[in-house]
């Protein structure tokens, strides 16, 4: 992945180079759906268990960019995809 790439700025309106960094994934919110689903399922016994997919975790993990324009300097997300590394390098 480069460092900077050229996009559009959902700030500007326009296309412009942007600085891709990576971050972090935030705090999932309580009150989603499927948090609000858990919470009502809990019961007694094995009733209302979420187990996950069989076999365990996905073997890769989506990505988490954010970027940056260079012009207004506000930070955008972008839509994530999913790899088993990710490098971010000049180009």
């Amino acid at each position: 992945m480069p460092k900077q790439l050229r996009t559009r700025c959902p700030s500007c309106k326009k296309h412009t180079v942007h600085k891709v960094q990576r971050v972090k994934k935030g705090r999932a919110s309580s009150l989603i759906r499927i948090q609000r689903q858990r919470k009502r399922s809990q019961g007694i016994g094995n009733i209302g268990k979420f187990n996950k997919v069989p076999g365990g975790d996905k073997p890769t993990k989506r990505t988490n960019l954010m970027l940056t324009c260079t012009e207004c300097k506000k930070s955008h997300p972008r839509r994530g995809f999913r790899v088993k590394r990710l490098d971010i390098e000049e180009a």
